[in-house]
């Protein structure tokens, strides 16, 4: 027979096949054509090509059929099978964490054979965290270098004065450089882990990598207790000056006087600017703190599942259209979500905290000595915390009695 001729017989074929399995056809609820029908309700070529696609489907189908020994048929009888499980139920059943697995150790995660969640976070983490994240920072940097080329330096306009005043103490000083010390070591090896496939080991080759990598993979582990901690020191000692007052609204509508030279908004010990910078630290690093923890203990701190019920009862996700959230996710799940969420976090709390650095060393004479010397010119606190510098010299306010403090 010729190839023609075998391509005619087969398109034959197939189309007496198809016409034998239409009337099996069956209808779900709504009247819809079961889509599964035809195959038994095993999935569909489409299944598999929205798989290859990345797409999301619904696996309920295949998720629930994982055999029932209690209805097996017997083996003798035909498509039965030994313990009322075929071998493609017993991978199903593993692939979705139902299987009943027996171990030798008692290891967290130790039963769960199979996790195919795997390979989506690999995707996230090589994918939209390094290529948002890293833009972001370059973004950040991106806005502060005009703003310097163009502002410049904002400088004492009424000139130093020689004399000082004590704005932070020994104790205030202590906990915010052992935050930002370790915070700096904490970004810089982060970012190195991360970076290090696609940047470092083209860059300096995997012999040369490997022990950069495990010594930040250490620093990384261990300095964070030293982020933890001054933290939580600087949480305590300046959330008190750090609630909102009138005086912020004045600030932010006169943009600090960042913008603009010979305007000085009055703020107290600490302005909005710098209101908002705090909130964001205590936010974000509570936030990094607690996804840190349970990367330090695998398994045991799971955050995600309780957190994906909250947020369902809220109705939070379903107003921005996500849906409910999963509420029972297995623990490599719990795992790759803190991962995720944790390099999220640092992308967010990094281009912040550059910001932060710039206005406090090159960007604004006199910043610095704040939390260096701890002592700040008399000149510069009038300029930029004037309300602060009257409550601590009893000095008397520039603006006339009865007037706004401008």
């Amino acid at each position: 027979m010729s190839v023609r001729g075998i391509r005619i017989l087969s398109a034959a074929i197939l189309a007496l096949g198809l016409a034998a399995t239409a009337p099996l056809a069956q209808t779900v609820e709504g009247g819809a054509e079961d889509p599964r029908a035809a195959t038994g309700g095993a999935q569909t070529l489409e299944d598999i090509l929205a798989r290859q696609r990345g797409e999301k489907i619904d696996d309920s189908f295949r998720r629930g059929e994982t055999g029932d020994p209690a209805s097996a048929a017997d083996p003798s009888e035909q498509l039965g099978t030994l313990g009322g499980v075929s071998d493609p139920e017993l991978w199903r059943a593993l692939r979705y964490g139902e299987a009943s697995v027996t171990v030798s150790t008692s290891a967290p995660a130790a039963g769960v054979v199979i996790q195919d969640g795997g390979m989506r976070w690999l995707k996230f983490r090589e994918g939209p965290l390094l290529i948002y994240g890293g833009y972001g920072l370059i973004a950040m940097i991106a806005v502060i270098l005009p703003f310097f080329l163009l502002r410049g330096r904002i400088r004492i306009e009424g000139g130093r004065t020689g004399q000082t005043v004590r704005r932070f103490g020994a104790v205030e000083r202590f906990g915010h450089w052992l935050m930002a010390g370790s915070f700096i070591v904490l970004a810089l090896t982060g970012l190195m882990i991360l970076f290090g496939r696609i940047a470092l080991i083209p860059l300096l080759g995997k012999e040369a990598y490997a022990p950069l990598a495990a010594a930040g993979k250490w620093a990384h582990n261990n300095f964070s207790w030293a982020f933890m901690a001054g933290l939580a020191l600087v949480i305590v000692v300046w959330i008190g000056h750090n609630l909102p007052n009138r005086h912020d609204l004045v600030w932010l509508a006169k943009g600090g006087g960042l913008f603009s030279k010979g305007v000085h908004p009055p703020a107290r010990k600490f302005n909005a600017g710098q209101k908002i910078v705090f909130w964001a630290v205590v936010v974000l690093g509570l936030s990094i703190s607690l996804s840190g923890l349970s990367l330090l203990f695998p398994f045991e701190l799971p955050m995600f599942a309780k957190t994906f019920e909250v947020l369902n009862a809220t109705g939070l996700p379903q107003l921005v259209g996500l849906g409910p959230l999963p509420e029972v996710l297995g623990p490599h799940q719990e795992m790759q979500l803190a991962q995720a969420w944790h390099g999220i976090v640092a992308f967010a709390f990094i281009a912040i905290i550059i910001a932060h650095i710039y206005l406090g060393s090159i960007g604004m004479e006199g910043a610095f000595d704040a939390v260096g010397s701890g002592e700040v010119d008399v000149q510069w606190a009038k300029e930029h915390h004037s309300l602060w510098y009257e409550e601590v010299t009893g000095a008397a306010p520039d603006h006339p009695p009865g007037a706004p403090a401008e």
